[in-house]
């Protein structure tokens, strides 16, 4: 059976790890319980979170034990790394229910029964009712501030300032580490590789405290070839919740990734044979657009189910190929300019943002460009067009 290492390799995730090949050996021969730390920030995921739930999937089916980490302890706090400010503190009752939703949507992703069947712990069982005398004395004394003030996390807050609030954040995270390391055996913590300050943190005092290996992995960042974080939208971040992102806009968002970006997201995000996505993305031209409709139905049937990935799929052909029914949207029957239609039908937030987008140019109305906001609608049903990739049917309730 292929070492799930060499997997991840292959498809692109691994950025960053510690005692390599001691952790390949033990990937190799035993299973090896792991975890995956997510800040409970918002009621639902988002793409930022998709990369980290498709390798502990990966993880998962090698024969490794997954442990959720919900930060519902650190949550409180709020991580530092790839900030320029201090997240807002929530209270504890906001951190549970972000808690619960996080649950629901990885059920669809990580298997909660079985032999290896994920677990979920929230850091705030340990970490609320700590002592801080005894934590300082326990945890604090292998920590070099030195060292810590050379971590990218906090040395590119300290110009703008670095609460204390702030500096406590990787002792509690290694924390978390020891905690699951004595309650579960957990060997290794995986994340993004903007946490690797933080994970390389844990992994060491594993070792050094309690004398027992303990490794760090982390992944590869899901960005455009641009370099530019994926999963935002001129609406905002891209979510798993179909009530803040639709599966007709989740499909089409991966519709639309760039030419450059289609292998990568397909070997990253989905579980498609490496083979037959070499095959899908062989040629650079128009052919592409097959390897990207592959990529958005795959991710929306893994979200949302393969009958709305089937939904989302044959509303994008009506709207951009001349198949089927497109999407439809609902506005007040007495809806009558292309403003006021625009933001009754979700397409715009306001009418400032409507009016300047009919003025540069890019509204369309049963095929004709117009130049007006304050045009007069034709009768229901009409076809309103935003940009070159937004297209709807209009309806009146």
């Amino acid at each position: 059976m292929q070492n799930v290492m060499d997997t991840l390799r292959a498809r692109g995730f691994i950025k960053q790890t510690v005692y390599e090949e001691e952790l390949y050996e033990k990937l190799g021969s035993e299973s090896v319980p792991f975890y995956i730390g997510f800040d409970p920030t918002a009621d639902s995921l988002h793409v930022g979170h998709f990369l980290t739930l498709i390798a502990m999937r990966h993880m998962q089916d090698a024969g490794h034990r997954p442990i959720i980490l919900i930060g519902g302890g650190t949550g409180m706090i709020g991580d530092p790394s790839g900030r320029t400010d201090m997240r807002s503190m929530m209270t504890r009752e906001t951190v549970e229910h972000h808690v619960e939703c996080f649950k629901k949507q990885m059920a669809r992703f990580i298997r909660f029964e079985g032999e290896n069947g994920a677990i979920v712990v929230n850091n705030a069982d340990w970490l609320l009712n700590l002592n801080y005398v005894d934590f300082l004395r326990d945890i604090g004394v292998y920590f070099s501030v030195n060292k810590m003030l050379t971590a990218e996390c906090y040395r590119s807050r300290m110009e703008k300032g670095l609460t204390f609030l702030e500096f406590n954040y990787m002792l509690m995270q290694a924390y978390d580490f020891l905690v699951l390391n004595r309650k579960y055996g957990c060997l290794l913590q995986m994340g993004g590789d903007d946490q690797w300050s933080n994970i390389l943190a844990g992994a060491d005092l594993i070792r050094r405290k309690e004398r027992k290996a303990a490794f760090a992995m982390t992944f590869t960042l899901l960005t455009t070839s641009e370099g530019k974080k994926m999963g935002k939208t001129q609406k905002g971040a891209v979510w798993l919740d179909e009530n803040k992102t639709s599966p007709y806009e989740f499909y089409q968002y991966w519709r639309n990734t760039d030419d450059a970006d289609v292998e990568k997201c397909l070997k990253l995000l989905t579980f498609l044979p490496l083979e037959e996505i070499a095959a899908l993305c062989a040629h650079k031209d128009e052919r592409i657009n097959r390897a990207k409709e592959v990529l958005a139905f795959e991710l929306t049937k893994l979200v949302h189910g393969e009958e709305k990935a089937a939904a989302a799929e044959a509303q994008a052909r009506a709207a951009f190929g001349g198949e089927g029914e497109m999407p439809e949207k609902k506005v007040p029957s007495d809806t009558a300019t292309v403003l006021q239609a625009l933001v009754a039908a979700g397409l715009c937030k306001s009418n400032g943002e409507a009016r300047r987008l009919v003025e540069q140019g890019g509204v369309t109305v049963n095929g004709e460009k117009v130049t007006d906001a304050n045009a007069v609608l034709p009768a229901f049903p009409f076809t309103l067009f935003k940009g070159k990739k937004i297209r709807v049917k209009v309806v009146s309730e």
